[in-house]
């Protein structure tokens, strides 16, 4: 019998980072129904491969549903993700199921002329995901963002929203449903990119929205780019940046009051302090 080839340094490396993120934000926890939102791109298929092997190797038992959400858009054809989903579950027993919902025509109606399609298109898939999940009994939803996409985030809610916001590793959804979690958060992208070809994905294109030119999302992408000509390590300087947050250097009103008031021993705030004990706070990321 032909031996699988053996997976690179890379996936090793992917392997030991989604471990630390579900420990570090305590992610899953014994018991826990999790649903993996399999888009058909690089980042699911590589979220919910890991997840599995993490399973696999963890003190704590938890279930694992792949979900895939047509959208019935022009041209689409998922019959490659299936057979992908059908020999997945044979090899490993998790279960997936493929939800069928025209969101495309919805999103088509709702998106102004020139604009990107993604806010719109974005909402309406997580509404039709939490009802996949409820119906299933998940209390869990893992999504693929990645460390890149939280870095694109941060900047443009800096450059366009005018507000310090990046993508936390878990939160609660506003109906207290259920807790997305995105274990990836902490993960290179460029290291996504080398498991994903190592392994073969059978990638699904994005027929929505992959043709649409300048995207702020992708003008931060080439201005990290840029500036990673200067700093190769500029991306794993900017996520230790979100992760040393200095509240009381910051103008923010209402974090101001809070921190004062901290320090006069008038209110109690809710920090996280570091290991490294030299005073540092790592405040919580609202989404």
């Amino acid at each position: 019998m032909k031996r699988a080839p053996k997976s690179p340094k890379v996936t090793a490396r992917l392997r030991r980072a989604l471990g630390k993120t579900i420990a570090d934000y305590g992610l899953i926890h014994e018991g826990d129904h999790v649903m993996v939102a399999v888009s058909g791109g690089k980042d699911s298929y590589t979220l919910l491969d890991l997840l599995v092997l993490a399973r696999s190797r963890a003190p704590i038992d938890f279930q694992i549903t792949a979900v895939h959400l047509d959208q019935v858009q022009p041209g689409y054809d998922g019959s490659p993700l299936r057979t992908w989903l059908e020999d997945f579950r044979g090899r490993t027993k998790v279960d997936f199921e493929i939800a069928q919902e025209d969101t495309y025509t919805t999103v088509v109606d709702l998106t102004p002329p020139g604009k990107a399609y993604c806010a719109v298109c974005s909402r309406l898939r997580r509404g039709v995901l939490y009802n996949v999940a409820e119906r299933l009994g998940c209390n869990k939803i893992a999504l693929g963002h990645h460390r890149d996409d939280a870095l694109e985030t941060l900047l443009m809610n800096l450059f366009y929203a005018g507000k310090l916001q990046a993508m936390p590793a878990k939160y609660t959804t506003d109906d207290v449903r259920f807790e997305v979690i995105r274990p990836l958060i902490e993960c290179a992208e460029a290291d996504i990119i080398e498991h994903a070809s190592w392994a073969k994905y059978p990638i699904l294109p994005c027929n929505l929205c992959g043709s649409q030119d300048n995207l702020r999302r992708e003008k931060m992408r080439r201005l990290i780019d840029d500036m990673a000509t200067d700093n190769p390590h500029v991306r794993a300087v900017m996520l230790n940046a979100v992760r040393n947050v200095h509240p009381s250097h910051l103008l923010d009103r209402e974090v101001a009051r809070v921190w004062l008031g901290r320090d006069r021993g008038e209110v109690e705030v809710e920090v996280e302090a570091e290991a490294a004990g030299e005073g540092l706070v790592q405040l919580r990321l609202e989404r």
